[in-house]
Order: C-alpha cells, then structure tokens, then sequence
C-alpha cells in the first residue's frame, strides 16, 4: 500500500513540475496591468561602428558612367548567381587590419566607422583625386546584409537578412522559431567587439524586451537558445503527453507490482 502511494506521490510531482507552460512558451507577454495597452517604445539604436569581417556593399554613381565603371563590382559575369552569392563575390570584406580594398582607390580604413562616415571618406577621396564637383558623384555604403548564426533549439546554421536594421523576434522567426523546448527566458546573444566577446540575455516572453538594448540584433552575433530542463526527462512538452507518459509508467510499475508479488 505504502508503494502504491509513494507511487502516486512520484507521478503527481512529476507532472507538476515537468510539463512546458503555455507562458514559458509564450513570446512578449503582456503584464497584468498592461494588458490592452498601447505599447510605446523609445528605441536609442546607437549607429553600428563597422567590425573585422563585415562585408560592405559599395556602389558610385555620377553623370559619366564610364568613369565611374571602374569603381563598381562587375556582377554581370555570372547572372545565375543568387543574391548571397553575388554580394559575397562584389561585396569589399573588411580584414583583419580593418581595411576594405576598393578598385583604383586602393585600401581604405573603415574600423570602427558608421556607414555614413564610410560613404563620406569615400566621396572625399574620390572629388579630391577623380572627380571635379560638377560630376554629381552618388555613392552608397551599406552593410550587405545582416548575418548572424543561431544554435541550440532553434533552426541552427548561418542566417542573413538583407535589411538595415533586424530585431531578435525577426531573427528567430527567420530561423523557424524557438523549439517546444527552448529556453525563451534566457536567450543569449553572443556579440562581438573590439575588445572582445560577451554574452547579452534577453527574455523575449516579456513585453520589455521591446525596449532592451539588445532588441536589435548586429552582425556576426550569434544566437544560442539553451533546452528547458523538461528536455532531459523527455516525457513530452504538452499536459497530454505526459499523461500518456505517466500513465504508462505507473502502468509498467504495477505489473511489476503483480509479477513479484504473486
């Protein structure tokens, strides 16, 4: 009798605590008193200061196009190439020295530099040593793409999004979303800089994630979603699974029960 009842015990304990909540599943979850509530967001996105192995795509335009021909990436020589493919082949890879080479004008330095102080040194270069003013140079400096790598229980592999600006929740939905099992309370971006790696948590079941400093993801970051401790019992993420699951446990353990106690 004390069996079975320990027996009870154990099952009752195990579905309470082993059972994936519809709110540990849930993305940017409203609190109680905001529920309904117009949601306003001031975003301070600092400008993003371009990195060793950024890849930059640069085009010039001006009123002689045949001039300005030898400044941009030829990307007729393949045209079955796919759009990843051309930007990695037209595109100006940043090195380690944080230099891009550009054709004619040779290495330029751009570490540490925004995208609009790169187009600017590159349109003072070329007025100063190519082009006279009256030549209505145009140039475009942009990141090409933003690639990122995820891991762990969401779709794993490199991604990129050719956008400006990419937020977490785009980044994961690109991935195919986090799994049943994911942690979605502690989100790591792995993120680089200068002086290094570091590791940002970000929750992204809570509404504040909206407003946290890490909400926009930057190149090169990596996205690691760790499992639920649920995973490791592997009894199921949803209340009918681990019915099935425990029911066939105490199922087991009762023939058991009768096998040795006959």
């Amino acid at each position: 009798m004390r069996f079975k009842s320990f027996l009870f015990l154990f099952a009752a304990i195990l579905a309470l605590t082993s059972c994936v909540s519809t709110k540990q599943m849930s993305y940017l979850q409203e609190h109680e008193e905001q529920v309904d509530s117009i949601i306003q967001v001031q975003r301070l996105r600092k400008p993003y200061r371009i990195q060793v192995g950024d890849l930059l795509s640069i085009r010039v335009k001006a009123l002689d196009q045949d001039i300005v021909g030898m400044f941009n990436p030829i990307g007729s020589e393949n045209p079955n190439a796919t759009t990843e493919e051309s930007v990695y082949f037209d595109g100006f890879t940043v090195d380690e020295h944080g230099n891009i080479r550009v054709p004619t004008m040779g290495e330029i330095n751009v570490l540490g530099f925004t995208e609009k102080e790169v187009r600017e040194k590159i349109e003072k270069k070329l007025l100063e040593e190519y082009f006279k003013k009256e030549a209505n140079i145009f140039v475009t400096v942009k990141l090409a793409g933003i690639r990122y790598t995820t891991l762990g229980e969401i779709g794993q592999g490199s991604q990129v999004i050719y956008k400006d600006q990419v937020t977490i929740m785009e980044a994961i939905a690109n991935a195919g979303g986090i799994q049943d099992y994911g942690d979605r309370e502690n989100v790591q971006i792995i993120r680089q800089y200068p002086q290094g790696e570091e590791v940002h948590i970000i929750d992204v079941t809570n509404i504040d994630a909206l407003s946290s400093p890490y909400y926009y993801i930057q190149p090169n970051d990596m996205i690691v979603v760790n499992p639920l401790p649920q995973k490791a019992l592997g009894i199921g993420t949803t209340g009918l699974e681990l019915f099935r699951t425990v029911t066939g446990l105490v199922a087991l353990a009762a023939s058991m029960i009768v096998i040795f106690t006959r």
